[in-house]
């Protein structure tokens, strides 16, 4: 037997004891009136999936004003299949307190690039400086167009590969307009924003790298790339999107990065 009533059951009570329509919760957490009423009636086969169960019954159990985790793991227990489920990592993270964000820096791949380009300019001017000086010890013009050429071409290639890759990164960041859950995964796999559902006004960091998959609940966000605003259409499904400096492509269904 459960240690607790039915989750439908206990979301539905809550809600008629405060007096509240599915209305007013669609309008408060951005979640469909047809997703919460497949909560209330347990119907978890009319939802995304697994991911946005949880989702969605974590806002909706947080709207009421009920123990969110208790639920979730409720969900879990009950009606998860464990081969669905993501595996936990071995060792967490500390636990950062609400709000703080964490340090930004410029990305690896940025610095070597401005380090490279900057020892070719280094490289250049003590180039042109040793060649211009006057004396009889002065290597004719035809020697020091090879020895210029030979300094050129011998530290000219790094450079231009140093600021190629600095150009092909991008930046992403998030601001909420209401209740939306984020997934945001790097080029490397990692997650970035694992799974969190921002409230209005709330901002994620500013994330650097060449590639990027986001996965959003739905569109009350505000979506920046390279300090651009870009606008996310409304959706009855979740929305998942591939970033790069060339631009962003919608995900299929079925190929949304997951961060639960």
């Amino acid at each position: 037997m459960r240690a607790m009533p039915e989750i439908g059951q206990t979301l539905r009570e809550a809600r008629m004891h405060a007096r509240i329509d599915v209305s007013e919760i669609e309008a408060k957490t951005k979640i469909r009136a047809k997703y919460l009423r497949a909560l209330e009636n347990e119907e978890w086969s009319l939802l995304p999936g697994p991911t946005f169960v949880k989702s969605f019954l974590r806002t909706y159990a947080q709207a009421l004003g009920l123990d969110a985790k208790a639920l979730v793991d409720e969900y879990r227990e009950s009606y998860e299949d464990p081969s669905d489920a993501t595996p936990e990592p071995i060792v967490a993270s500390p636990q950062r307190p609400r709000g703080v964000r964490p340090p930004l820096g410029p990305s690896r791949l940025y610095v070597i690039g401005v380090a490279v380009v900057s020892l070719v300019i280094i490289l250049l001017i003590v180039g042109l400086l040793t060649g211009g000086g006057g004396g009889s010890t002065q290597p004719s013009s035809s020697a020091q167009a090879r020895h210029s050429g030979h300094r050129v071409a011998g530290h000219s290639q790094p450079g231009f590969r140093g600021v190629a890759g600095a150009s092909s990164v991008v930046s992403v960041g998030l601001q909420a307009t209401g209740t939306v859950y984020i997934c945001l995964v790097g080029e490397d796999g990692r997650r970035l924003i694992a799974g969190r559902t921002l409230e209005a006004g709330q901002r994620t960091p500013t994330y650097h790298g060449r590639r990027f998959e986001l996965t959003l609940g739905n569109n009350a966000v505000k979506l920046m790339i390279d300090g651009t605003p870009r606008s996310v259409p409304a959706s009855a499904e979740a929305i998942g999107y591939s970033i790069t400096k060339a631009g962003r492509r919608t995900l299929a269904p079925g190929h949304l990065p997951t961060c639960t």
